[in-house]
This record gives C-alpha cells, sequence and structure tokens, in this order.
C-alpha cells in the first residue's frame, strides 16, 4: 500500500474553522469553491495570472489557484465573504461601489481582497516598482494613481474598468485614517 493522498485538514476561513479532507493537489481555490461553496472568489484562468481568486492569507494577498489547501493550514484565510464587518462594508468595497470600480463583476472580489492588502502594504511603508525613494524613513509614498495601478497590476480586468478601480482605491485609501492596516 502507497503513501496516503489524501490530508484531513482545518481552515480558518472568515473567522470559522472548516475541517475538510482534500486529496493533496487540491488547491484553496478549489477547496473554498467546491467544497465549501464559498463562490464568491472567482476562478479565471486557473494560472496565477489575472488575480479573480486573489485571498488574503494573514492579510496578505494570494492567488488561491496556486495556493494548495493542505500549505493553508494554519493561516488565517479571508475571502471576498469576510471582507465586510457584519452589514458595514469595508471603506474598499464602498468605494468601489461609490467609483464604479466594476463593470461585469467577475473580478471584482479579487480586485477588492487585492486592494484591501495594497492599503495595508502602503500604510506600513512597503514600496512598489514606481516609488521614487524606497528608504524606509521616507515613509509611505504617496498613493498616486501610478503607484496604485503597480500595486494592483496582477489584478486584470477583461472589461477595462481601470479607471474606475484606480479611483475606487484612491477613495478607499482617503477614507480609511492613516494608521488603519499599518503593523501594529
Amino acid at each position: 500500500m502507497g503513501p496516503s493522498t489524501s490530508s484531513a485538514i482545518t481552515l480558518t476561513i472568515n473567522g470559522e474553522t472548516y475541517p475538510l479532507s482534500v486529496d493533496h493537489r487540491t488547491t484553496l481555490l478549489d477547496a473554498l469553491r467546491e467544497r465549501l461553496d464559498l463562490t464568491g472568489t472567482k476562478k479565471g484562468c486557473d494560472q496565477g495570472q489575472c488575480g479573480a481568486c486573489t485571498v488574503l492569507l494573514d492579510g496578505r494577498r494570494a492567488v488561491a489557484c496556486l495556493q494548495l489547501a493542505v500549505a493553508a493550514e494554519g493561516c488565517e484565510i479571508t475571502t471576498i465573504e469576510g471582507v465586510a464587518e457584519g452589514e458595514r462594508l469595508h471603506p474598499v468595497q464602498q468605494a468601489f461601489l461609490d467609483a464604479d470600480g466594476y463593470q461585469c463583476g467577475y473580478c471584482t472580489p479579487g480586485q477588492i481582497c487585492s486592494a484591501v492588502a495594497v492599503l495595508r502594504e502602503h500604510a506600513a511603508g512597503w514600496p512598489s516598482a514606481v516609488t521614487g525613494d524606497v528608504r524606509p524613513e521616507a515613509g509611505p509614498p504617496p498613493l498616486s494613481p501610478e503607484e496604485i495601478r503597480e500595486r494592483m497590476s496582477g489584478n486584470l480586468c477583461r472589461c477595462g474598468a481601470y479607471v474606475s478601480i484606480v479611483e475606487a482605491v484612491a477613495r478607499a485609501a482617503a477614507a480609511q485614517p492613516a494608521t488603519e492596516g499599518a503593523p501594529a
């Protein structure tokens, strides 16, 4: 008899625990959508290139199609279903509504999860590829449209709603206190 090809795992998703038995090859995306019926996370390219399946793992963005479910055990996973606080929308969700940052809406869950992480990364002072002054003492760069576009570049929108998405991220940044999302 060969080694087992499945494991019993427990995933923590949106603050709830989910025990599962999964094949070792099961992606986090497939576990979320097919096993747990958390279908807000979308399957786009299934190759890690479009960002439609972006979720937060311990507060950092990850494409769920490339993350194995067994490797996510022990992480705090946040999907689009867990971004809001009860009935109150997250500032990023509200900004997407206000700025009409979506068209067909298919990429929107991944865009929103990515934008939540972008705001945290920016507040923590992480530079991007277009940040002019990367010295830690310089602090976070201004969250210009160029910065937003670079930081959101891993999320594609086939409808071309990029102008509204950039506006939504800028609005969400303006709506959040300066320290929100920064590491404690």
